[in-house]
């Protein structure tokens, strides 16, 4: 579809926004998808405390559900997305030797994300106000309206919160826990995933409810 299509199919920011988002985030087998590979290692840790088994799990797991969406000729963003995420700390946490190391990218990466996102929120640039560009096909032209930037600005806020009560929650337990912070990481990654983006998702449509921001910024 066009970039002046979309436009006409989406012709308030909300609207606009809801599309983006629901295909940013890959519907219910996105999020299996993402939690699978994750419960595999620490379930497997739990069990025998054994490194290289672990990992050898948590990879396989991804593996298969990249192979099971090849087979079905279904999109395999998310898979490789999750895999990637899992290789980065599958490489972590066999250099230092140390199973917790494995949700050490995890963390740095929702702090790095809240960091970004503040900072678009600061420089009053809120990285939402780009999916509207991305709907417009003019990246920028959604900053001209006030309305829509203080919409995106908050939309930006509630999109940050669950990046920044991960790393609130699970970097302290990194580092000031031992071996037994393995199992809790494990916990708190699975429990602060999707299931806590998903009650932003929820925040976000609700306010995006309220309103019908026209797309197009005004005219001074």
């Amino acid at each position: 579809m066009s970039a002046e299509a979309e436009e006409v199919a989406h012709d308030t920011v909300e609207s606009a926004v809801r599309a983006q988002l629901g295909k940013a985030l890959g519907g219910v087998r996105g999020m299996i998808e993402a939690a699978v590979p994750t419960i595999a290692f620490t379930v497997t840790w739990i069990t025998t405390e054994q490194l290289k088994t672990s990992l050898i799990v948590s990879i396989a797991l991804a593996v298969l559900l990249l192979v099971a969406r090849l087979v079905q000729r279904s999109t395999p963003q998310f898979v490789i997305n999750s895999l990637i995420g899992i290789a980065i700390g599958a490489f972590f946490a066999s250099r230092s030797g140390d199973a917790k190391a494995y949700f050490l990218p995890g963390i740095l990466w929702n702090a790095g994300y809240s960091v970004a996102m503040l900072i678009s929120i600061v420089t009053r640039w809120p990285v939402v106000g780009f999916l509207i560009g991305s709907v417009t096909g003019d990246p920028t032209a959604w900053h001209k309206d006030p309305g829509i930037v203080r919409l995106c600005t908050r939309l930006t806020w509630l999109l940050m919160l669950p990046c920044v009560v991960r790393v609130a929650v699970q970097l302290p337990v990194y580092v000031y826990g031992g071996d037994e912070a393995v199992a809790a990481l494990g916990i708190t990654k699975i429990l602060m995933g999707w299931p806590l983006q998903v009650a932003a998702l929820g925040a976000m449509l609700w306010l995006l409810g309220r309103g019908r921001t026209p797309i197009k910024p005004s005219v001074a």
